[in-house]
């Protein structure tokens, strides 16, 4: 029997799962995994205000293994051996005749007191301790701010600080003590999601000027204190900070012969087959991809990832050269709590839709119409 290996249980690692299944009922199939959950942070943003719990966004993926026969190992991955045909894991060894690396990524922790900042996308626990920093909040400073990893332009993810950001705002407003709090947004870059386009830029700017949110932008990061940011351009008073850093490869690539890029990803071809590697692949944030310099690191691009990988890891059992590729697509909707923004990128098109109801409504009706499958 043929048997793949699947690494991760985010995003990418699910749709592989899925569509290595739907391929062939009789393909062996193992994850690793340290939990066998999946975290849909999308929704975590609705956290800190009550909108979502913590039980809300974490779905218990061992019906889904069950259903689709998959042998599940709960462990971390320590390393590969033998060309990437041997995963080694902290509870063992698991062989394979092909590999999906869907993994993630990993914060680059770096800057001087950084763990003064809460990085709300490393779980859910994150989200819990900004909810309950702003629940014994009585007024003061919130920044909020992201930056990226130097050597890799596409790792970095700041479309959910501006969620966190306009969320909290409205959840101030709504809760009638607004005035009692100073928002600050900060960002190394001078054009804050420039990523999702020369419109977005411009929509975000007038919604952060419309809901008195100060901005520091466009000065190199110093440090964080209990209290305070510090950047070269000067330093801001800070009660409570949300910080989204760069992004990197997990640490267990450092065990392996794979093939990096300059800021520590796998590095992939178009195919999503990492670089001169045998029927290894790999989906989502763990890969460094051929692409446009606005490629996003998203869970719709990590899908569309893993969907190529399998195709082209089974189209080489059968004999053929990879020859599936990926779309450059960013898709996202910047929630409020209230209202939603809609933008779109491709190669070829940038299309951004004003805020209204009807795209906060629409992200929480993919929230459900998205893990009815997982569940």
């Amino acid at each position: 029997m043929t048997r793949i290996t699947v690494i991760g249980a985010g995003f990418g690692a699910l749709t592989a799962i899925r569509k290595l299944r739907a391929a062939d009922r009789a393909l062996g199939i193992d994850v690793i995994a340290p939990k066998p959950e999946l975290v849909y942070y999308p929704s975590t943003i609705w956290i800190p205000t009550g909108l979502r719990t913590p039980e809300d966004v974490v779905v218990d993926l061992k019906p889904f293994f069950e259903r689709q026969g998959v042998t599940y190992h709960p462990a971390s991955v320590t390393g590969l051996k033998d060309g990437g045909r041997v995963v080694l894991t902290d509870a063992g060894e698991v062989a394979n005749d092909g590999l999906i690396i869907a993994s993630g990524g990993r914060f680059l922790k770096k800057l001087p007191g950084i763990e003064h900042a809460i990085t709300p996308c490393e779980g859910v626990e994150a989200a819990v301790r900004i909810r309950d920093r702003l629940a014994g909040m009585e007024g003061g400073t919130i920044a909020f701010g992201f930056a990226g990893n130097p050597k890799e332009p596409a790792a970095m993810r700041g479309g959910p600080i501006f969620e966190f950001m306009f969320g909290i705002d409205q959840h101030l407003r709504k809760r009638g003590d607004r005035d009692r709090f100073k928002l600050v947004f900060f960002t190394p870059a001078p054009k804050p999601g420039n990523r999702l386009g020369p419109k977005a830029v411009e929509g975000l700017m007038r919604e952060m000027k419309r809901r008195d949110i100060e901005t520091h932008l466009g000065h190199k990061l110093k440090g964080f204190e209990a209290d305070k940011v510090t950047t070269e351009g000067g330093e801001f008073a800070a009660d409570l900070i949300v910080f989204m850093p760069g992004m990197t490869g997990n640490a267990w690539f450092d065990n392996t012969d794979l093939p990096r890029s300059d800021g520590g990803l796998l590095q992939a071809n178009a195919s999503c087959q990492v670089t001169g590697q045998d029927k290894v692949y790999v989906a989502g944030d763990s890969g460094s991809f051929p692409g446009p310099d606005w490629l996003p690191k998203q869970a719709h691009m990590a899908d569309l990832q893993a969907e190529a990988a399998v195709a082209n890891l089974l189209g080489e059992f059968q004999g053929k050269a990879p020859s599936h590729t990926f779309k450059a697509e960013l898709i996202c909707i910047v929630d409020t709590r209230t209202s939603g923004i809609l933008v779109k990128r491709t190669e070829t098109r940038n299309v951004i839709l004003p805020s209204t109801p009807v795209f906060h409504w629409a992200k929480r009706a993919f929230e459900w119409w998205y893990l009815r499958q997982y569940r």
